[in-house]
């Protein structure tokens, strides 16, 4: 386990950002495809909600311990996610209505 030790940690801060920000692609992408799409969500309320509290807190966690790599990628993150979130509880209340 030495070796894992000897890994400098700007080695895990470039991966962490490289990490992090293939997951803002992946939910950039999702935006995408909610937002053309007219059917219903196929993700719940609960789902996306749920995504919020966890980047925000991984972003406040970055903060708090001045890990950059978190903070950056999770505060992205989350905000892409809340327009995830709003864009599906639109669609949600919409299809209520009708």
């Amino acid at each position: 386990m030495d070796v894992f030790y000897e890994i400098p940690a700007s080695a895990f801060e470039v991966m962490g950002l490289i990490v992090g920000f293939s997951v803002s692609i992946i939910t950039a992408i999702q935006i995408s495809k909610e937002y053309k799409s007219k059917e219903k969500s196929s993700l719940s309320a609960g789902y996306v909600i749920g995504w919020v509290f966890v980047y925000g807190f991984w972003a406040l966690y970055g903060v708090r311990f001045k890990a950059e790599a978190l903070w950056i990628t999770n505060g992205l993150a989350l905000v892409l996610q809340l327009v995830l979130c709003m864009i599906v509880l639109r669609k949600s209340k919409r299809a209520k209505s009708v």
